[in-house]
């Protein structure tokens, strides 16, 4: 498919990142891992020092003739805090710090647009996430990719994950698969 878009999101943990997008309609592939930081090819040790400049994010590949970039924005906005800077519940750090990667003048534009409005539609603090134009991305490691739906009982899974899955399905049933 030529018209395939990528998306690319910093939100917290990438893991609830990839889970809250891998079951919407028009998405090909979301790949966990790091970028918009100093650290060529980083590991995921690496990136829990804090040094890398890397945040944890989910790379998305999607059709935009089926879900555009601004129901996948949407839905950015409203499954984490983008209020909180460099933090998503008790992860801490700015590896887990809210952005968005864009991949071309449409997409800034678009995002830059979205945070404005969203910025008085859903929250009360401002926005802290940055939006900064997509650099090198690395894969995480193979433990990494899945996460949620290949460890469902995981103590984090349940208590982190499951309720941002919770909320994608009351507010964007319209938008997931129908497996999902």
């Amino acid at each position: 498919m030529d018209n395939l878009e990528v998306a690319t999101f910093g939100a917290g943990c990438f893991w609830c990142v990839e889970a809250v997008f891998q079951d919407l309609k028009g998405v090909q592939s979301v790949v966990s891992g790091y970028t918009g930081g100093k650290t060529d090819n980083p590991t995921y040790r690496d990136i829990c020092t804090g040094l890398t400049g890397h945040a944890e994010v989910a790379k998305i590949t999607f059709d935009p003739n089926t879900i555009s970039f601004e129901e996948i924005l949407e839905v950015f906005w409203t499954t984490h805090d983008p209020t909180t800077l460099n933090r998503q519940g008790a992860d801490k750090g700015t590896q887990y710090r809210s952005a968005i990667f864009y991949h071309d003048d449409k997409q800034r534009e678009i995002a830059e647009k979205s945070k404005k409005e969203f910025a008085t539609a859903l929250w009360t603090d401002p926005i802290v996430t940055e939006i900064t134009q997509a650099p090198q991305f690395y894969s995480a490691e193979a433990k990494h990719q899945n996460f949620y739906k290949d460890n469902l009982n995981y103590g984090y899974c349940r208590v982190v994950i499951n309720p941002k899955i919770a909320k994608l399905k009351e507010k964007f049933a319209h938008l997931l698969k129908s497996n999902a």
